[in-house]
């Protein structure tokens, strides 16, 4: 049995991305053209499709952390902020752009809310992220 541990994560998030677009008709909200991703980032994304890849790399954050909340998926966002004359500090990145991302996930029933302990994946997410992972497996190992 393949898991999200045994492949490599960027060809699995682009595939779970894939998935999401075109099988679960995931839609990014009317802001996502404009928005920076956090305090620590200058320009917005140059991906069009960037909100695919963030809800694929949160939903794979939940499979392998979960259950995780809010603030500590920020956490793994964020990035070193320019601060002019003071050194640079860590900043967490976008609290809208993770909760949006997971009201969608659990819309369509891919990861659900344990009260006081933040979100985990529920057994249909388990069930797309380990297919996923063996389709990519599978076409990785015919390459090798």
């Amino acid at each position: 049995m393949t898991t999200a541990y045994d492949v490599p994560a960027e060809p699995l998030i682009k595939r779970l991305a894939e998935k999401l677009k075109n099988d679960f008709k995931i839609q990014p909200p009317e802001w996502a053209k404009w928005v920076k991703t956090g305090m620590h980032k200058e320009r917005p994304p140059e991906n069009p499709d960037w909100w695919y890849v963030r809800v694929a790399a949160i939903l794979r954050k939940i499979y392998m952390r979960g259950p995780i909340g809010t603030s500590r998926l920020r956490g793994f966002y964020g990035g070193r902020r320019d601060r002019r004359n003071a050194p640079y500090k860590h900043v967490k990145g976008s609290g809208s752009i993770v909760r949006k991302a997971l009201h969608q996930l659990e819309e369509i029933g891919l990861v659900e809310q344990i009260k006081g302990k933040g979100r985990k994946i529920t057994a249909k997410g388990q069930s797309l992220v380990d297919n996923t992972a063996h389709e990519l497996a599978t076409e990785i190992g015919k390459l090798i």
